[in-house]
């Protein structure tokens, strides 16, 4: 066989493409990864994944080792997040967005059989609900109902969701936590609303239904997941902190109907029988073998000893940032995830701006997620934050990682936070949508500074600054440009 590269050539090129990408191990990435910080563990998931690689998750019929997989994976989160419940049932997907979508699919086609109508129903979210359900509305053609969280909380409020149903809602969701604040949403208070009612809910527990099981004081807090009568579905990502490579979920429903119809079949074609229990067709099993290996080795005890570490590093980075003058944690997160928004009881020149610390928190080696304000529906006021989620490996880094912080925080201490240029602002109120083609879009980022095709390398906050200012139309349709050109 004669290859153009040499597979040393090959991989010495991925090395070298590798060295552009933040550290994905070691804590100093605060989002998007969730390093358990044991090698053993990301050996046995690659090792896992090399055994999966040829299978083809399209047909477990042909390649049964796919279903004991699966039943396994649905087996454990069953165990975890519906222990007692009866006729608990569910799937395996590629990650929380194909398990949202799924969620939201399922209620859709039962709310159309129960009542008769082909109509599109209401999908009821809470402002922090992760953006994967806004993308489920938009793909499968359902009304959004974003409802406000308290803002003090961050949490949903049942009696917001009470005011909120009427006929045509399908699904409310309530999360476990946000994934902006780490705030936990009174699941047990708004499934009562909607059961009264007849609407279902799905928990949205992608980021945190593998580790508030085990988090300190779990057993004195109120059940959240299917054990709450009225709550009809949970999700629950195994490529977070089940330490999985991604992209691996489990959606798990109260009952066999529902779950049904989440499914896709036909036989209006002279091929094989098509019967898909997710979007994909032909998908890898690579990701699912991994979880599954990575969840045989821990069991439920390698599971708590992992989050107690992280419980003990939330605790030390969350005491530090309440030691940061100028600075404070929103609401009262339970879990790994914290917000931090600028005081407002400091005068301004003591305050720091989230951004500009995340900015320079980032110039001494840590990234940390910076997250837009956002005026809701009824006025109030979600502040810019920057957002940290904490994984195992935090707690070996915890004392100089909040050292970091505080540095970081003493460095931007009253440099006030960026502000989106006027004239920008004022013109792109003025655009047309039909005006907002690539070569347009492209224009407007350059004039502020982003160039199209370029990277992200210099200070977030300026960017973070247009996204809050800009109409929400014309930001998405720029983050889109400037992304498509990124990538090619």
């Amino acid at each position: 066989m004669i290859f153009e590269r040499s597979t040393a050539e090959v991989l010495t090129r991925l090395d070298e493409l590798r060295k552009a990408d933040s550290p994905t191990e070691g804590g100093h990435l605060l989002s998007y990864v969730y390093d358990p910080g044991i090698a053993e563990l990301h050996e046995v998931a690659a090792e896992a994944a090399r055994k999966a690689q040829p299978l083809n998750g399209l047909d477990p019929t042909t390649f049964p080792s796919v279903a004991a997989l699966e039943r396994d994976l649905v087996a454990m989160a069953r165990d975890v997040l519906a222990a007692g419940v009866p006729d608990v049932v569910g799937s395996v997907t590629s990650g929380g967005t194909e398990s949202c979508i799924l969620a939201v699919k399922s209620a859709r086609d039962t709310w159309r059989a129960s009542t008769g109508s082909e109509a599109r129903p209401t999908l009821v979210i809470g402002s922090t609900a992760h953006a994967a359900f806004i993308k489920a509305a938009h793909y499968l053609d359902l009304r959004l109902r974003v409802l406000p969280v308290d803002p003090d909380t961050c949490r949903l409020r049942a009696e917001d969701v009470a005011a909120a149903l009427d006929e045509t809602v399908a699904l409310v969701v309530a999360s476990t936590p946000s994934y902006p604040h780490g705030a936990l949403d009174p699941i047990a208070e708004i499934a009562e609303v909607c059961a009264a009612r007849g609407v279902a809910v799905h928990v949205d527990g992608c980021i945190g239904a593998w580790v508030l099981p085990w988090w300190p004081g779990a057993e004195d807090r109120p059940a959240w997941d299917l054990r709450v009568p009225g709550v009809a579905s949970v999700s629950v990502d195994l490529h977070k902190y089940g330490y999985a490579p991604k992209g691996v979920s489990v959606l798990l429903y109260r009952d066999r109907d529902r779950h049904r119809r989440q499914w896709f079949a036909t036989s209006a074609w002279p091929g094989y029988a098509v019967v898909n229990p997710t979007i994909l067709g032909s998908r890898t099993v690579m990701p699912i073998a991994a979880g599954w290996a990575v969840s045989q080795t821990l069991g439920r005890a390698g599971f708590a000893e992992l989050t107690g570490q992280i419980a003990r590093a939330a605790e030390q980075v969350h005491k530090a940032i309440d030691g940061i003058e100028g600075l404070r944690v929103v609401g009262d997160p339970i879990g790994p995830l914290l917000a931090v928004a600028a005081d407002p009881d400091v005068a301004a020149e003591r305050s720091v701006d989230p951004h500009r610390w995340a900015d320079a928190a980032k110039d001494l080696g840590w990234t940390l997620q910076p997250q837009p304000g956002r005026t809701q529906s009824d006025g109030t006021l979600l502040p810019r934050t920057t957002h940290l989620t904490l994984t195992p490996v935090t707690e070996r880094v915890s004392v100089e990682l909040c050292d970091a912080l505080a540095e970081a925080a003493d460095s931007v201490r009253g440099v006030p936070g960026a502000q989106a240029p006027a004239d920008v602002v004022a013109a792109a109120g003025q655009i047309r949508p039909e005006d907002l083609t690539s070569d347009n879009c492209a224009a407007v980022l350059a004039l502020v500074g982003l160039e199209p095709g370029g990277g992200l390398d210099g200070p977030l906050a300026e960017v973070l600054a247009l996204i809050e200012a800009l109409p929400e139309p014309v930001a998405e349709r720029l983050l889109i440009e400037f992304l498509a050109r990124f990538m090619a």
